[in-house]
This record gives C-alpha cells, sequence and structure tokens, in this order.
C-alpha cells in the first residue's frame, strides 16, 4: 500500500522513520511518500520537503512566513492527490496537520495520526475536529488516552516511542571511545541542550555558555544539530571553554553528570538517561504573552506533566536568568537530596511510559485498520 506521511522536526523524523521500518515489515508492498528528514528518507520514504524548510516557532514567526506556509500547504494537498496515497500518516505538528487531515478526509483518504498535538495544553476544541477527519489516533503519552475518552473517542496508547530509540542508540555503539574521540579529560561532564531550531538557539545558548564560566570542575559540551550551520554554534561558543558534538545528543547524555535542557522532547531524553537536570525556556515576548493567556498548564516540560509534579525545575521566561540558573545547576550537580530525588523519580517515569514497542504498535494498528477499510 501507498503511504503519505508528514512529520515537521527532527523528533517527528525519527519517530516516524522507525514507524516506517516497522509498517514495511508488515506490508511488504508498502512505499512512501514523506515530509520529513534524513532518516525518513533512509527508511525508505521518498522525501517531498526536508523539516528544517517548515519549522516556524511562535506566533510571530508564523505570521511573519504566513505566505510559506500558505504555499506549503497548497502544494502538500495537490501533491497527495498526485500520489493517490492509501493511508495518510501524520506525525504531530498540529498546525500544518490538521489542515490536511481535513483536506484528506474531504478526499475519501484515510488519516492515521501518530503522537497526538498537544491539544490538552490548549485548543481542546481541536478534538472535535480530530473527531471527525482522524480514523485512528495513536497516543504516546499515558494521561492522553484518558483525555480523548473524555470526549468519546478512543485513541490508542501504543507507549513512548523514546524508549526504544534509546534502545537502538546503545545497540552496536562503542561508548568506552567516546571521551577519548572528543578528546575530553576526565572531569564530570555538563551537557547543554540549547534545541533544535535556530530561533531557540539563539535565545537558549548564550546564557547556557554563562554558566559554564563558573564552575571549571565540569566539561561542558553542547550538543549541536546537523540542521544548523556549525559557524552558528562556533560563532556563539567563541571565548567559552567548550565542545560542540553534532548529531551525538544520546553519547553525550549516557555520559553526563548533569544537564541544562530547552524544554522539548530533550527533556523526557535527558531524564530516560537519569541525567539530573535544568529545564529552560525563554520565548520571544509576545509569543510569550499570548501563550500565557491560553495555555493552561502547571508546568511546560514533557517530565512534569507526565508525572503531574514537579520532578525538574522549570527556569521560565524572566526566571531563565544567570543567576537562578547557576544556583539550580549546583543542587543537581553535588551529592545532594535533590538530584537523588530527582534520580529515583525518573524511575517512575520510565514506568508510566510503559514497555517499548510503539513502533511496531502504531505501525500494526494503522495496518490492520487499514486492510479492514479497503475490504468495506
Amino acid at each position: 500500500m501507498r503511504y503519505y506521511i508528514i512529520a515537521g522536526e527532527a523528533s517527528g523524523d525519527l519517530h516516524a522513520s522507525n514507524m516506517m521500518k516497522a509498517l514495511a515489515t508488515l506490508d511488504k508492498e508498502a512505499s512512501f511518500r514523506c515530509w520529513g528528514g534524513d532518516r525518513m528518507k533512509a527508511a525508505g520514504g521518498e522525501l517531498v520537503k526536508h523539516y528544517k524548510d517548515l519549522a516556524f516557532m511562535g506566533f510571530y514567526e508564523v505570521v511573519k512566513n504566513l505566505r510559506t506556509i500558505l504555499r506549503n500547504f497548497s502544494f502538500c494537498e495537490k501533491d497527495i492527490l498526485a500520489y493517490k496515497p492509501d493511508a495518510l500518516v501524520l506525525i504531530d505538528y498540529p498546525g500544518f496537520n490538521l489542515r490536511v487531515a481535513r483536506f484528506a478526509n474531504k478526499n475519501s483518504i484515510p488519516v492515521y495520526y501518530y503522537i497526538s498535538p498537544q491539544i490538552w495544553a490548549w485548543k481542546a476544541s481541536r478534538v472535535h475536529l480530530i473527531k471527525k477527519v482522524v480514523r485512528r489516533m495513536c497516543v504516546i503519552l499515558p494521561f492522553e488516552e484518558a483525555f480523548y475518552a473524555r470526549y468519546n473517542y478512543k485513541a490508542d496508547f501504543v507507549g513512548h516511542p523514546l524508549i526504544d530509540a534509546l534502545k537502538d542508540s546503545s545497540n552496536g555503539s562503542d561508548t568506552t571511545t567516546f571521551r577519548d574521540n572528543i578528546s575530553l579529560d576526565n572531569q564530570p561532564l555538563i551537557a547543554l541542550l540549547p534545541g533544535s531550531r535556530l530561533q531557540e538557539i539563539k535565545k537558549m545558548l548564550p546564557l547556557m555558555l554563562k554558566a559554564t564560566t563558573a564552575d571549571t570542575r565540569y566539561e561542558y559540551v553542547v550538543c549541536a544539530v546537523g540542521t544548523i550551520d556549525k559557524s552558528v554554534y562556533n560563532n556563539m561558543c567563541k571565548g567559552f571553554q567548550v565542545k560542540i558534538i553534532t548529531n551525538d545528543t544520546y553519547h553525550v547524555l549516557r555520559h553526563a553528570h548533569a544537564a541544562l535542557v530547552t524544554s522539548g522532547t530533550a527533556t523526557l531524553e535527558t531524564a530516560l538517561f537519569n541525567v539530573p537536570q535544568v529545564v529552560c525556556y525563554n520565548a520571544g515576548y509576545l509569543s510569550y504573552i499570548i501563550a500565557k493567556n491560553l495555555v493552561k498548564l502547571k508546568y511546560i516540560s514533557l517530565v512534569n506533566l507526565i508525572m503531574d509534579q514537579k520532578v525538574v525545575t522549570e527556569l521560565i521566561q524572566n526566571d531563565f536568568n544567570e543567576n537562578k540558573l547557576l544556583a539550580e545547576l549546583r543542587k543537581i550537580t553535588g551529592d545532594t537530596n535533590e538530584r537523588r530525588l530527582m534520580i529515583k523519580n525518573y524511575t517512575t517515569l520510565r514506568q508510566k511510559l510503559g514497555g517499548g514497542g510503539a513502533s511496531l504498535n502504531t505501525a500494526t494498528i494503522i495496518y490492520e485498520d487499514l486492510k479492514h477499510y479497503k475490504a468495506k
């Protein structure tokens, strides 16, 4: 069968690629056309658009790039009709994907959604659109199944794909030579994860770098992403004693003693590696004011949201400053109660996320349901 798949960012590219591999084992005739990244292409997808050309972060940035976004919509709709897929599979990325879902539904193309939009955070009214246009919703956070049930919509909790992704990252990897390869000494390592989008990196990294000058007992590694030009990191890191490692975050986290992490999927990845962390975020002023009035959540990090309690400290907007950052970092680098409790809570977090197999579980739901749909 023919699958049209859309992912709009790096994490979606990772999880979609693993789902595609699982689909290919179930459907020997599977072919994929996709919006995503290098991993989806490597998994056998015919890449139409790369996610690096789709990432517009924040309300102001979306408005500024509205013409480009509308052109992408138009192109996507025409491309779907030309490809004539048996199914449309959407990975998160709700601003774009929900519109495409509506279009596909009008054209009698069954829609499957993997990794739910965070409608429990804001715009819960979108659940009514999802009920109309999405045939099956596969969710990865344990509380999402109950959220959808409140609206009389059955969502399938498939487990969290990071469980498998982290297992795969350790298979066959030689961690013993990691420090030698990047010329690190034997001091404890602190990882800096400034995000994956250019806008957030420019916001987050400068202050994270300031924290590296306060304590020379540690080595500091900036986790860079390959979709951002190396010169961006090199220019920002001038004058600071840090290493820059590209596309190898999991290796860094496997060796890290602590981490400063931009809010997003990386907070959960860091927790699953048992690395104590401080969660940081600073959006543009206008974007923050709008979001504050729309989003009604106690926490912003996935770790705290899943646990429904404060497990990691979140430094947001004005709280994300040098003094508070250093104070919170000290709490989790020494032999402290805060550090021990955080690691203990990570164990509970892992249990809440369920076992592995999210990619195969999702692929099985899509393939079996699609066979039933086509047999009608």
